[in-house]
């Protein structure tokens, strides 16, 4: 899991944009977005314990597995989270909460590159 909350802020700082939303999208169906605690890592190590738990590696539970064992566990993870967010922009900032942070959650264990789309709309 990858906090960029930092990039986003740099991102839409630079827009010029006061008031607005900004939509994130992630094309890709093994992984997610989310905006959770950025203040203490157990966070996100409890949650990927959790959907690793709910969502167990077995090959012997799931048809589809091309990619491996973790193929078709990181699909249902990813219907389980969320591919796009939307987020406030209020004087000229994101509007999240004291403790929020917006995390790429990697559901496959084999790192590869995603692409968030990110569009802002406001004035």
């Amino acid at each position: 899991m990858k906090e960029f909350t930092n990039k986003l802020e740099s991102w839409v700082s630079e827009q010029r944009i006061e008031s607005g939303l900004l939509v994130l999208f992630i094309r890709h169906t093994s992984a997610s977005l989310l905006i959770q605690e950025n203040v203490s890592p157990d966070v996100m190590r409890d949650l990927e314990s959790f959907l690793a738990a709910l969502v167990p590696e077995d090959e012997n539970l799931y048809k589809h597995n091309e990619e491996g064992p973790d193929d078709m566990p990181a699909h249902i993870k990813g219907a389980l989270t969320q591919t796009h967010l939307n987020v406030p922009i209020l004087n000229g900032r994101m509007a999240l909460g004291r403790y929020q942070g917006v995390f790429l959650f990697e559901h496959s264990r084999k790192p590869r590159n995603r692409e968030v789309f990110l569009h802002l709309m406001g004035v």
